[in-house]
C-alpha cells in the first residue's frame, strides 16, 4: 500500500491505521449482498449475518484466550473503556475505590473523573522516569474498598509496556478485578487473557474506525450504558454492525498471525530510525526505554526547539506531539511530564509510530529528513 507521492511518510500508526486490504475484502460483501440484521430470526438475509457475528466471535475467541459468550463488540475503545468502568462500578450501591495510572488514556482518566463525581474513590499512580508504575505503590494504594485496577497494556504516547503479569497477580491474591486498555497492544504483544475486562479498537489494528471490543469475563458483572434491545447479553444495545465486526475480527486475526515476524521488523526499523538521528543530533534523547518499550512507538526529546515549529517543518512526514485526541490542546503532554520531564523537553517532543506498512526507505528518508531540519533549527537557534 504506497501513499500518493503527494503525501508524506505516514508515521502516525499509534493515531489510525490504514484499513489492510484484505480487511477491507473481507468485509465488502457485508455491506452489499449480505446486508442483513444479525437479530432478523426469520430469513435468509439474518441467518447470514448471524453466521458471519458466530464466525466473527470464534476468531476473537481463539486469539484473545475469551470465550465467545465474553465478547462485546462497541463503537471503538473510548466506549469499550466507558462501559468497563462505569458499567463495572455501578453494581456498587456503596462508595468504593479504582486504582488507575497517571498516564492513562484520556478515555479512561476523563471516565475515572466521571466515576469520582458519583461518589466513589479514585487513586492515581505516579510513574518512574521510564513510565512504568511501582508494584509497591500499587500494593499501598489498594484498601478494603478497592474493587477495581484499570491499567493500559502500551502507552500510546512512549510505547511502555506495564508489568501487567505482577499487577494482575497483586490484585487477584486480593479478589479485585482487573481493567486492561491493550488498544495500543493488540498485535504488538501477548494479549493478557488473565484480565477481567479488556478493550481495544480497530482502527489500531487495520480494522475500520468505528468498531471496538470488550472482553469481560463470565463472572464479572456489567451494568449495560446503552439501552434499547438488549442485544449482546443486554451488555450493550444496538444493531450491531456485521461489516466492523467481521473487519475487526479479520484484522485481530492477520496482527496475530504475523505478531512475531511483524515485531522483529518493526523493531529493526524503529531503532535504524533512533540510531539514525541520536548519532547525528547530540541534543536528541528517547523517552522511554527499550527495555520495556512495544515496538513501533519513538518518542523522541529534541531539546531547546519548539516542538510545533519541528512539526511545521518535517513536512516531509507525518507524525504528532503526542496523543491525537488531545491534539486540541496547547499543554504539555501529561504523559511525558508524569514521568518527570519538565514543561520545555514536553514541548519539544516528537512522537514517530510505525506500522504494517513502514518501508526501510521510507525510515532512511525520514531520518535524513529529520536530521536536515533539526540542524537548520539548532543552527537557527
Amino acid at each position: 500500500m504506497k501513499a500518493s507521492d503527494k503525501l508524506p511518510i505516514y508515521l502516525d500508526y499509534a493515531a489510525t491505521t490504514p484499513v489492510d486490504p484484505q480487511v477491507l475484502e473481507t468485509m465488502m460483501p457485508y455491506f452489499t449482498t449480505n446486508f442483513g440484521n444479525s437479530s432478523s430470526r426469520f430469513h435468509a438475509y439474518g441467518w447470514l449475518a448471524e453466521d458471519a457475528l458466530e464466525e466473527a466471535k470464534g476468531i476473537v475467541s481463539e486469539v484473545s484466550g475469551f470465550s465467545d459468550k465474553e465478547i462485546v463488540f462497541t463503537s471503538g475503545a473510548t466506549e469499550s473503556i466507558n462501559l468497563a468502568l462505569k458499567g463495572f462500578i455501578e453494581n456498587f450501591r456503596e462508595p468504593k475505590h479504582l486504582i488507575t495510572v497517571k498516564t492513562e488514556h484520556k478515555a479512561t482518566l476523563d471516565t475515572c473523573e466521571w466515576i469520582e463525581k458519583k461518589g466513589h474513590k479514585v487513586t492515581y499512580l505516579d510513574v518512574n522516569a521510564n513510565g512504568q508504575i511501582d508494584l509497591n505503590d500499587l500494593e499501598k494504594a489498594i484498601v478494603p474498598e478497592t474493587v477495581l485496577v484499570s491499567v493500559m497494556q502500551v502507552n500510546n504516547e512512549t510505547g511502555i509496556i506495564q508489568p501487567l503479569d505482577e499487577i494482575i497477580a497483586i490484585a487477584k491474591e486480593r479478589n479485585i478485578r482487573v481493567h486492561v486498555d491493550a488498544t495500543q497492544g493488540v498485535g504488538k504483544i501477548q494479549l493478557p487473557n488473565e484480565a477481567d475486562l479488556l478493550s481495544f479498537s480497530g482502527h489500531k489494528i487495520y480494522a475500520p474506525k468505528g468498531v471496538g471490543i470488550l472482553l469481560v469475563k463470565k463472572d464479572t458483572s456489567l451494568n449495560s450504558q446503552i439501552h434499547g434491545g438488549k442485544q449482546q447479553r443486554n451488555r450493550r444495545s444496538g444493531t450491531l454492525n456485521i461489516p466492523g465486526i467481521i473487519g475487526i475480527a479479520e484484522a485481530l486475526s492477520l496482527a496475530e498471525k504475523n505478531r512475531k515476524e511483524e515485531r522483529l521488523r518493526i523493531s529493526s526499523l524503529t531503532k535504524l530510525l533512533e540510531s539514525s538521528i541520536l548519532d547525528e543530533l547530540q541534543h536528541v534523547k528517547t523517552n522511554s526505554s527499550d527495555l520495556f518499550r512495544a515496538p513501533g512507538i519513538s518518542n523522541l526529546c529534541f531539546k531547546g526547539l519548539d516542538g510545533e515549529e519541528l512539526l511545521m517543518r518535517m513536512n516531509k512526514i507525518a507524525v504528532s506531539n503526542g496523543s491525537a485526541c488531545n491534539s486540541a490542546s496547547t499543554e504539555p503532554s501529561y504523559v511525558l511530564r508524569a514521568m518527570g520531564l519538565s514543561e520545555a523537553e514536553s514541548y519539544s517532543s516528537i512522537r514517530f509510530s510505525l506500522g504494517r506498512f513502514t518501508t526501510l526507505e521510507e525510515i532512511k528518508q525520514t531520518a535524513e529528513h529529520v536530521i536536515e531540519v533539526a540542524k537548520y533549527l539548532y543552527n537557527a537557534n
